[in-house]
């Protein structure tokens, strides 16, 4: 048996556009279903992430091929979401999800970032102990409802909470 491909963590680029929905729908048709504000948000990153200030990761294998992908949604001044998170099912506890939360909150910092958050699924207890496992705490959600009809968890990070990052 071969040992796993090495994984790099890079930066969004046009190239892995398709990738970025394509990972995503396929997990939430999977788990869930695609909402209106998926389809909107992966059909176009550059407009509904990068554009306000955020950022995309892609954990890429050696062969180039992405395996991956978490995204930073600036919200306002600080304050970001952690969201479109996925790993492909053959990648899935081979620590790609690990590389791309760590990806994710050293962008995050290098933003000068104050508040990240995420709203998940209490249905997805891997993620859950992945995002407990790097820092994120359970909260109270601090509004009425969700971006998403699936979400009933909502986390933050506190930064100082863990010493695997």
């Amino acid at each position: 048996m071969s040992e796993p491909s090495p994984i790099r963590i890079v930066d969004y680029a046009a190239r892995w556009r398709e990738d970025f929905a394509r990972l995503n729908i396929e997990w939430l048709e999977r788990w869930f279903t695609v909402e209106p504000i998926d389809r909107e948000v992966l059909g176009d990153p550059e407009t509904h992430i990068l554009a306000g200030g955020g950022h995309v990761l892609f954990a890429v294998d050696a062969d180039d091929r992405a395996v991956g992908t978490v995204a930073l949604k600036r919200e306002s001044e600080g304050v970001y979401e952690l969201t479109k998170m996925v790993v492909t099912p053959e990648m899935r506890g081979a620590g790609v999800g690990r590389l791309l939360m760590q990806g994710a909150i050293k962008a995050f910092q290098a933003r000068g970032g104050q508040e990240l958050f995420l709203e998940s699924s209490s249905k997805l207890a891997p993620a859950l102990a992945l995002y407990e496992s790097v820092g994120f705490r359970h909260y109270p959600a601090p509004r009425p409802g969700s971006h998403y009809v699936r979400a009933d968890v909502y986390m933050v990070w506190e930064p100082g909470g863990t010493s695997q990052v």
